[in-house]
């Protein structure tokens, strides 16, 4: 008969065995330990020292109140987020069982039996009845050679995995609620611009009508006015479009229908982000969550192997109980009924070529779980240079565009000046204005590109998500 304490002594034992599973070594990085430099890649004293993005956190980044209101619905009510939360629960649920395998099942059982038989050697049938109560353990895997521990430590990393492809696809869904919530102040701010062209434009085609009805303008002015009218108005009803559409997707993201008084009116009036850094070496991207996943996958896949190695081990389990029996059911708990038994079964593996095969294939899984973890790296590591690269060429673009601009207004203020006078033709008016109207959807342009490009360089560099997400 075996004690409980001695289960107890036993399973503590077992607990704080060693297993088969392979030290664990985290590759190298196959990339380059600083960041690219070259005339793209400009740095300022401000981003120098700036926040690194994951110890920022979004409230911190995101300022603009309406936006945090925004996002904040997102993370309640977004179904894909939802669904990542959820995927974290099953992911627990099975460690957990996975777990309860390594602890022997404790349960009570009671027996009443009674059968009409002839005895051997008797003259009739006589009525045999047996009653019993029991606690024991049914078939216990005692695990020696770790193959349950193994398989509960590639448990754990699974769950470690689901819950950081929680942390990304947050980091995901708050990136996108302010792209969709930027481009949506930008189409508003391009419709304005547009409705304001069109009014000037009908106003500039109501004075060239009355000229012409008078004599004073050819009928050639009048046709090229007209044509930037119907042109402009062509532009509020395609950026009337592209808003609705927008705030769609902002509706989509948010779970729900955003209100209002929440939907910004234009870009210039959009609170602006901070500077990020990307620190002085590559080596932050290992706190990314999407690179966490795949290192927690690697250590799944590399437990595994444990696994298959405690397979070629005998597998020793154990049926116990202790209880007592009697013949009458009054007699069940009287003295002398006291029974017991012990049953340990032993699997020895003589010759089974599944082991082999399946060692191999774990072994293929960990170099599939290495390859696929170098390649996360080298993904995050282009996404964060190409967002540098931007940011690095952002300032000269505005610079210029801006430039560009007010050459712009002024050409067609002297413009308008000189077909007042006279001495200049309506043909020129028409294109300064075109000039004019293009480099400000060009200005909106570019500060829209800068500001998402911010909100990707938070992202990319891992800020967004939960800093107390497990590792």
């Amino acid at each position: 008969m075996i004690k409980l304490g001695s289960i107890l002594t036993i399973t503590a034992v077992l607990l704080t065995g060693c297993t088969m599973i392979p030290q664990y070594t985290r590759p190298e990085a196959p990339i380059p330990a600083a960041w690219p430099s070259g005339p793209a890649y400009k740095e300022t004293p401000a981003t120098q020292g700036g926040p690194v993005a994951a110890d920022l956190q979004w409230r911190e980044f995101f300022a603009d109140e309406r936006l945090q209101r925004i996002i904040d619905t997102a993370l309640k009510n977004n179904r894909d987020l939802r669904l990542a939360a959820l995927n974290v629960e099953r992911a627990r649920a099975l460690y957990r069982i996975q777990r309860a395998e390594l602890f022997p099942i404790v349960a009570t059982d009671f027996t009443a039996t009674k059968q009409h038989a002839r005895i051997s050697g008797g003259t009739g049938l006589v009525t045999l009845q047996e009653y019993g109560a029991s606690l024991g353990i049914s078939s216990w895997e005692v695990d020696f050679f770790g193959r349950i521990r193994s398989l509960s430590k590639r448990a754990l990393e699974e769950y470690f995995a689901t819950e950081q492809a929680r942390r990304s696809a947050q980091i995901l869904l708050i990136s996108e609620v302010a792209s969709a919530y930027l481009t949506l102040a930008a189409d508003r701010e391009n419709l304005k611009l547009a409705q304001s062209t069109l009014e000037s434009q009908q106003a500039g085609f109501n004075l060239i009508r009355r000229r012409f009805e008078v004599g004073l303008a050819p009928e050639l002015d009048l046709r090229q006015a007209q044509t930037r009218v119907d042109a402009a108005r062509v532009d509020v009803a395609r950026y009337t479009e592209l808003a609705a559409k927008t705030e769609n997707a902002l509706n989509l993201l948010a779970g729900s229908t955003v209100p209002a008084d929440l939907l910004p009116q234009a870009l210039s009036v959009v609170r602006p982000l901070p500077d990020v850094s990307p620190g002085i070496s590559s080596e932050v991207l290992l706190r990314r969550p999407d690179i966490l996943q795949s290192e927690n996958l690697l250590k799944a896949a590399n437990a595994n192997i444990g696994a298959a190695r405690a397979a070629f081990f005998p597998r020793i389990s154990l049926t116990s109980a202790i209880g007592s029996a009697s013949g009458d059911l009054s007699g069940l708990f009287k003295a002398g009924s006291f029974v017991w038994n012990y049953a340990p079964q032993v699997v020895l593996p003589i010759f089974d070529a599944r082991t082999w095969g399946g060692l191999q294939a774990t072994k293929v899984e960990r170099e599939i779980a290495v390859a696929q973890y170098e390649m996360a790296i080298q993904v995050a590591f282009r996404e964060v240079a190409d967002a540098l690269a931007r940011r690095g060429t952002m300032g000269d673009q505005m610079e210029a565009q801006q430039s560009l601009v007010d050459a712009s207004a002024k050409t067609y203020r002297l413009s308008t000046l000189r077909y007042e006078k006279g001495i200049d033709i309506y043909l020129n008016v028409l294109d300064a204005q075109r000039s004019l109207y293009t480099a400000q959807q060009g200005l909106i342009a570019i500060r829209l590109v800068k500001l998402a490009n911010q909100v990707r360089l938070y992202a990319v560099l891992g800020g967004g998500g939960d800093a107390s997400a497990p590792h």
